[in-house]
């Protein structure tokens, strides 16, 4: 039975919460002094949770904080608090707080954020990995890693090391508690809903729906249907009368990806439900009063777009209360191993399996890679590979053929040769590219070496359009990536001759 200690210096508080998490199945013990509650710590030991509040008698709750994390760093405490403060709630996570809430509190918050803390304690550490031939120690899966910055979803984590993932850790805690909408900006595959549910589940509504759309997926005729709902008889087919996402999320959070698809006619009706905060379904003649809050994303920027005549100026500005940037993982590249080793914990268990981590040549391969798709790229790599491994550690044969190969699938600038190995992580590959000339030709009076030639220049223009991926130069060029794969053989055995 997980153990907690509430301190508040409010009896009623202490009464109503130990009420309430008895009930749930939790012990718990009461302080109503700072005094008394560092004394508790030391005398009980095993305590697997703290609910502090921020005011206590002669104490704030950054010194409570902080004596109880001297201590005790791995206990993970909850900052409960009446007043709203985002600054401090910006500065007790950052002091290492598991999560800041106010009061008055809601039941089913209170309650998901002390099971949240409760599944990211460490109650095990990891054994440590045997040295193989005096090879270096592969990183092993912490099945209860430090995760005090880390973002539940759905009981999906994500999490990061690198500084700038961390300034998106301190902007969700900053705009969480608000009403404000947000403008997250990512490619496809970078975590952009995941951020938007953390933010969710940090604001007042979090007991509300959470309504995801990807508005690329809407078809023109469709969308307005989706979105807004509609009557019985409202267009042929529509023999059922139908909710719309907006209503569903009524309360809680919508969240619309990849924005800019929607069509103008559905933006005009999007931006009559952001002033007047009402709508009606298609064929209705009744408005419905909407509270949701909105969280918008889009892999291409909005003012652009809206510049183009794509996008509505007006809607822009509607939205565009509070911005978040996501960086592609290629740019953050301390965070690769971080989201690896947490995909491949979720694929052991998928698998019933028990795979320690990779071998140091797997490291070094993600570490390398580009990643164009990202996280989902990688969770769906990392997860081809735990089925295929047998043995403790994932090793390179295990990696789909262009990960594994990327660095001699490369094109790269080295004398008269563009088809060495990758570039190195400080040059940039497209800059690499872009600075290469064009190899000298393999033969002076070869019509066949001309046209091989010939073919080298569109395909490099052809990833270079792309950004080197793959499928999509395949799909510029009309052929099939496999056929894309063994031209640059080709043209790398040529060149090694």
């Amino acid at each position: 039975m997980p153990k907690i200690l509430v301190i508040d210096d409010d009896r009623d508080i202490c009464f109503l919460m130990n009420k309430f998490l008895t009930k749930h199945g939790f012990e718990t013990h009461e302080s109503y002094t700072a005094k008394k509650a560092l004394e508790l710590l030391d005398e009980v030991t095993d305590f697997d949770l703290v609910l502090c509040d921020y005011r206590l008698e002669g104490v704030d709750g950054k010194t409570m904080l902080l004596k109880i994390k001297e201590k005790y760093p791995a206990l993970p405490v909850i900052i409960i608090t009446g007043y709203n403060d985002l600054k401090t709630a910006v500065d007790v996570m950052k002091m290492g707080a598991y999560d800041y809430v106010t009061k008055p509190l809601f039941p089913e918050e209170i309650l998901n954020t002390i099971q949240g803390a409760l599944n990211s304690t460490p109650t095990a550490a990891a054994k440590p990995a045997p040295h193989v031939n005096g090879s270096a120690t592969p990183h092993q899966v912490d099945d209860h890693g430090d995760k005090k910055k880390s973002f539940s979803a759905n009981g999906e984590y994500i999490f990061g090391s690198s500084p700038v993932f961390q300034q998106i850790v301190d902007q969700i805690v900053l705009v969480g508690p608000t009403d404000y909408s947000v403008i997250i900006y990512g490619e496809s595959g970078s975590g952009k809903e995941a951020i938007a549910q953390e933010i969710h589940k940090r604001s007042k509504r979090a007991s509300y729906p959470f309504v995801a759309i990807d508005c690329g997926a809407l078809s023109k005729e469709l969308a307005g249907s989706e979105l807004f709902g509609h009557e019985k008889g409202a267009f042929t087919g529509a023999i059922n009368q139908k909710v719309g996402s907006f209503e569903l999320a009524n309360g809680g959070t919508i969240f619309l990806d990849e924005i800019a698809n929607l069509s103008y006619e559905i933006q005009v009706s999007l931006l009559r439900v952001i002033q007047e905060r009402k709508m009606r379904r298609v064929g209705g003649t009744k408005d419905i009063s909407l509270d949701v809050r909105i969280i918008i994303a889009s892999n291409e920027r909005l003012w652009d777009a809206a510049q183009k005549g794509k996008f509505r100026e007006d809607l822009f500005h509607r939205f565009n209360e509070f911005t978040i940037e996501v960086p592609p993982l290629r740019q953050r590249k301390e965070d690769i191993m971080v989201f690896a080793r947490h995909f491949l914990q979720k694929a052991n268990e998928g698998l019933h399996k028990r795979i320690r981590g990779f071998s140091p040549e797997v490291e070094e391969i993600f570490k390398n890679y580009v990643w164009h798709g990202n996280l989902r790229e990688l969770k769906n790599v990392v997860k081809r590979a735990a089925l295929l491994t047998d043995g403790d550690f994932v090793e390179d044969r295990s990696l789909p053929f262009e990960i594994s190969n990327y660095r001699k699938l490369l094109f790269e600038h080295n004398g008269d040769s563009v088809l060495e190995a990758a570039p190195t992580a400080a040059v940039p590959i497209h800059e690499t590219i872009a600075t290469a000339p064009l190899r000298k030709p393999f033969g002076e009076n070869s019509l066949k070496e001309a046209s091989i030639d010939l073919e080298y220049e569109m395909i490099l223009k052809a990833l270079k359009e792309t950004n080197f991926n793959k499928s999509k130069a395949a799909r510029l060029l009309n052929i099939d990536r496999k056929t894309l794969y063994n031209k640059i053989k080709l043209y790398q055995e040529l060149n090694n001759r």
